[in-house]
């Protein structure tokens, strides 16, 4: 059980992380919308230190980045679900939860990759060809830090 409430937990920080961008403007914020959008402005900082924009650069570059983390935020929540789904299916894991839950993987793994291959024609519209590569790493590293967090709290399938 103390697994399961860990892998739940994790799930809620990974939304928190990567939900898209609320549409709810006249709703009051509650304290988990402060923490995500706390997570979402501390990831665009982060974004901005390491790619040192021009003015030029910053204009164009911002509203092609928000658009991609909203599409990003709704893979990432796919992510959570799924997570989700193991918490709940994992002391009970069937072959056919386990085929179901490797073949959501495997599609959204793909579909994050998909999404990343279509945005690269607008990131190269807006930077030179060094600062795209340096985002998208910089965009690696956020994930590879992320999933060696959920790989060391997420235990193998009994």
């Amino acid at each position: 059980m103390k697994g399961k409430i860990g892998i739940c937990f994790l799930a809620i920080a990974l939304m928190m992380a990567f939900a898209g961008f609320s549409t709810a403007q006249d709703k009051p914020a509650d304290n988990m919308d402060i923490v995500k959008e706390k997570i979402r402005t501390d990831k665009k900082l982060f974004i901005a230190e390491n790619l040192q924009l021009t003015e030029p650069e910053a204009k164009t570059f911002w509203p092609v980045y928000d658009q991609f983390q909203t599409d990003l935020g709704k893979v990432k929540e796919r992510s959570v679900n799924l997570i989700e789904s193991f918490a709940k299916n994992y002391e009970t894991m069937s072959n056919d939860m386990a085929k179901k839950l490797m073949n959501d993987y495997l599609k959204i793994k793909g579909d994050d990759l998909k999404l990343r291959q279509s945005y690269l024609p607008k990131f190269r519209s807006v930077l030179p060809e060094k600062k795209v590569a340096r985002y998208y790493q910089l965009e690696n590293k956020i994930d590879a830090v992320i999933a060696y967090q959920v790989a060391a709290r997420i235990p193998l399938i009994k």
